[in-house]
């Protein structure tokens, strides 16, 4: 599995995000969410079978994430080729990791992937809580 990492371009908030999403589902309530890219990923069928998500960094922050239900070729508004980013509606709060900048999207592994925020926000992630308990500081 494999996920992206993209940034939100113009968006400062996770509440700007939501309300984003909210105004585009009632203005376009047949089409499912979708981000336009130039580039098709070389690792499209890896992404979509395994679960792949779409990571958002807001102010340098990855904060959010969308699960990949499709990755389809496309043209964009100038009739060249283009690759739609086909995701889930829901977006998922995850565990704020910082990231730089950087220009288009990225492949993103599961292993520096940050968790769901689910539960206590001022619990650790349970693989953090691990390390802390074993450093003796938790």
């Amino acid at each position: 599995m494999i996920h992206l990492v993209k940034l939100a371009v113009g968006v400062d908030s996770v509440d700007q995000m939501v309300a984003s999403r909210r105004r585009r589902r009632l203005q376009h309530p047949q089409n499912s969410p979708q981000f336009i890219t130039r580039s098709m990923p070389r690792r499209a069928a890896e992404i979509v079978s395994g679960g792949g998500s779409l990571y958002w960094v807001i102010k340098g922050v990855i904060r959010l994430r969308n699960r990949i239900t499709a990755i389809e070729p496309v043209e964009d508004r100038h009739g060249r080729r283009a690759c739609a980013l086909v995701f889930e509606d829901k977006l998922v709060a995850t565990w704020p990791v910082p990231h730089r900048p950087f220009q288009g999207w990225r492949y993103l592994t599961p292993d520096r992937a940050p968790p769901d925020l689910d539960g206590d926000p001022s619990e650790p992630p349970p693989e953090m809580a691990g390390e802390l308990r074993a450093l003796g500081l938790l």
